[in-house]
């Protein structure tokens, strides 16, 4: 007898799909996987999946189906992160499906260009689709703390915007990002236990 795939199930309960009622489903179907997949742009395997999978179910601590702030804060990697409060922007109350399409852009499988649309999210803090000078300067000031003044962050990244030939009123958009971290040899890459 022939199983249909949508009736398929695996064994690791999900939390975050919804059945044909509008609930929780607590199994995760092959369709789901390939669902998620193809959200992903197949840069991570069923495998793969299914071991972020038990990542997100961790981090969901009361099974809502999605990943809070303070869940995401939780993780001491990330809680330490100088970018944490930029990244939580992005991430509070992601379901399983954006949760793995995030992480999509740190696979070894991702191209330059999704990486690179990943920074200049975290960089567009207001979202408006271009990067200010104080926009970069925010993010210099949150990697680099005490460790520099407000006069030497300016004075870097003017000097940083005049060698690629930007003004302090230049705005970047992302085709900018690209064209200058395009050939930058840019690694942003995280591997996935598989269990």
């Amino acid at each position: 007898m022939m199983k249909r795939r949508a009736e398929f199930l695996l064994e690791f309960p999900i939390w975050g799909f919804m059945d044909s009622m509008g609930t929780a489903s607590s199994m995760l179907t092959q369709y789901d996987l390939e669902e998620v997949q193809l959200h992903c742009h197949n840069l991570f395997s069923q495998q793969e999946i299914v071991s972020l999978y038990q990542r997100f179910c961790q981090l969901d601590r009361n099974a809502k189906g999605f990943i809070s702030a303070d869940e995401f804060l939780s993780v001491p990697e990330f809680a330490m992160n100088p970018l944490s409060q930029r990244l939580l922007k992005m991430l509070d109350g992601l379901n399983f499906k954006d949760f793995v399409a995030f992480l999509s852009a740190f696979s070894a499988k991702a191209n330059m260009e999704q990486k690179i649309t990943l920074i200049f999210k975290v960089y567009d803090s207001d979202g408006n689709g271009k990067i200010s000078f104080n926009d970069i300067l925010e993010v210099l000031q949150d990697l680099s703390g005490v460790f520099m003044s407000n006069e030497q962050r300016e004075k870097v990244l003017l000097q940083v915007l005049k060698e690629a030939g930007y003004t302090r009123e230049s705005y970047l958009m992302l085709d900018d990002f690209i064209k200058v971290f395009g050939n930058s040899g840019l690694k942003l890459e995280v591997e996935v236990p598989v269990d």
